[in-house]
């Protein structure tokens, strides 16, 4: 099988719709040699080089009007080691193709986000995280990855080879290379118990610390313009195994969580001053519910309502202030927000750029509807989250530099002096990486 190269100049868009490129051509490599052909070429060509996957970063972090990178025949599991418990997979891979190989082999990831339809590698050079007390990011369930560098080598990093490219890479966002494989540990199937409810915000915020101490996963979404939330508590089971019903699957998790949330989102639209009645509806349309499940089934959810996402993370004991402020800044500005706020939490990791880097997170994202006007909100509840430290998650709407970032981050420079070492002419380069990370 051989690569696929196209010289059209055409328009690259991303899932949300917030960010277009128009690449000087594309390339659909079949190999790791064609890929790390293709970065050469680029370099005699005088192009940057850019990698993007299923597009759902709502940054500019793939964009590039050099070569386009389309990993989508870099895909399958390249082996599964049952000694070590590690799968090792192509970086094109979707996690939902992964989650379902594994789950044929009895194994599984110890954790994940709420979405599976990203590329294995898009996901964690971005930081995609799910929630959890103890089990963390999906880059941090990386042991293993091979990288094509600016030079077109080929660099193989764990903690034992190369393990300052392995520290950093695991979380690259897209400068230090293109990432072609990882080594991912992982365990035995096991259950999960999901127990779903609305509750009161107040007491989801007087009760926090507790919420998140009894349940090994903890979430929460707040309805704006109410005083409502919708809880889910993910803890291991020994089973049986109880999953959602189809039926009862297809009401609540298609017909309403997205095909009537749909109409709600065309409804607020076309009438801004109905959104907080549509609010109170939609935060009273969903019951509790009780299911158990194999973790992927648990963890993810359909999400067909296309939208635009900003999140940042702050100090987990930073979370219940942080949101008291964002729901006072909502209730006094003539904003109308028909979209929930997600809230998660994440523990501490080593990862250099990981945004729980040596501390214990929560993230809060906001939404809003794809197409939808999102910069005073998203401007009004970014000067919120940064005053408390927050970090904004690399593949969602922000407008962070990287004299801020150095702060937030306390092994930054770690970072940029590897990204210094593997690509000194900045062959990955492009207008966002300039901004976080500098020149």
């Amino acid at each position: 099988m051989s690569s696929k190269a196209s010289g059209k100049n055409g328009t690259w868009r991303n899932w949300g719709g917030n960010v277009s490129a128009r690449p000087a051509r594309e390339v659909t490599p079949a190999s790791v040699e064609e890929l790390a052909d293709a970065v050469r070429r680029a370099a005699e060509d005088g192009l940057t080089v850019k990698a993007v996957g299923t597009g759902h970063s709502f940054t500019s972090i793939a964009a590039t009007d050099g070569v386009l990178i389309r990993p989508q025949l870099l895909t399958g599991i390249r082996g599964i080691d049952r000694t070590a418990m590690t799968v090792t997979v192509e970086a094109g891979t979707p996690l939902k193709r992964l989650n379902l190989a594994l789950a044929r082999e009895g194994l599984s990831l110890t954790n994940m986000g709420d979405i599976m339809e990203q590329t294995v590698s898009g996901a964690t050079s971005t930081g995609t995280h799910g929630t959890g007390r103890e089990s963390a990011s999906i880059a941090a369930q990386i042991t293993g990855l091979e990288l094509v560098t600016a030079d077109g080598s080929v660099l193989t990093c764990s903690a034992q080879e190369n393990p300052e490219v392995f520290a950093a890479a695991r979380l690259g966002i897209g400068a230090l290379g293109i990432v072609t494989a990882i080594t991912f540990a992982v365990e035995p199937l096991f259950l999960l118990t999901a127990r779903e409810e609305p509750m009161p915000l107040d007491r989801v915020l007087a009760e926090f610390d507790e919420l998140w101490a009894e349940n090994e996963h903890f979430e929460f979404y707040w309805f704006p313009h109410t005083g409502n939330t919708n809880t889910k508590r993910n803890n291991r089971s020994a089973g049986p195994e109880r999953p959602v019903g189809r039926l009862a699957g297809w009401f609540e998790d298609e017909f309403l969580s997205n095909g009537v949330f749909q109409v709600a989102q065309w409804a607020g639209r076309a009438a801004p001053t109905a959104v907080p009645v549509i609010a109170r509806a939609s935060s009273r349309a969903l019951s509790a519910r009780t299911y158990t499940d194999i973790p992927y089934k648990v963890f993810t959810s359909p999400r067909r309502v296309r939208f635009v996402e900003m999140e940042y993370a702050v100090p987990r004991e930073a979370m219940a202030d942080t949101l008291r402020e964002l729901k006072a800044m909502l209730d006094r500005s003539p904003l109308k927000i028909s979209f929930p706020v997600e809230v998660r939490t994440a523990p501490a990791d080593d990862i250099p750029l990981s945004t729980a880097s040596a501390r214990d997170s929560a993230y809060i994202a906001v939404h809003m509807y794809r197409g939808t006007p999102y910069q005073s909100y998203f401007t009004a509840a970014e000067r919120i989250l940064t005053a408390h430290e927050g970090r904004p998650h690399w593949g969602k709407v922000h407008t962070r530099d990287a004299e801020y970032l150095a702060k937030a981050y306390p092994r930054f420079g770690e970072f940029t002096a590897v990204r210094d070492r593997l690509d000194p002419d900045r062959r990955f380069q492009n207008d966002y990486l300039r901004r976080v990370l500098g020149a």
